[in-house]
């Protein structure tokens, strides 16, 4: 995974979406082992105590536990990661359509854009 990372938003945060991303389009299944702290703290170019605290975030949440000695896994329960998806989604929909708006285009303006855009 690229971890693309916006410096004008808090790191952490940023990891525990990212990390609930992979997890809820299951790029890394239920009970599957994650990357060490070192290893993520690498790919991604931060430092290992913040991924640390997002990875304890994410256990608090529910979404990531650790065992001792053993490494993080993933929660046999994905819904928290999938419910913080879409969370994620509508926000950045939202914010897309606001800026659309602002910009004066109309709801069929917008879906015309889109159509447009597709890229798969």
């Amino acid at each position: 995974m690229d971890w693309i990372l916006d410096k004008k938003r808090p790191i952490c945060p940023q990891l525990c979406e990212n990390l609930c991303i992979i997890i809820a389009t299951g790029k890394i299944a239920p009970g599957e082992k994650l990357m060490s702290v070192r290893e993520v703290a690498l790919k991604a170019g931060v430092t290992p105590n913040t991924v640390q605290k997002s990875f304890e975030q994410l256990e608090q949440k529910g979404i990531i536990y650790s065992r001792r000695g053993s490494g993080w896994f993933v929660c046999e329960d994905t819904h928290i990661a999938r419910e913080t998806l879409q969370q994620l989604v509508r926000s950045k929909t939202g914010k897309y359509l606001d800026d659309m708006y602002s910009l004066g285009l109309s709801k069929d303006d917008i879906i015309s854009t889109i159509k447009e855009y597709d890229h798969e």
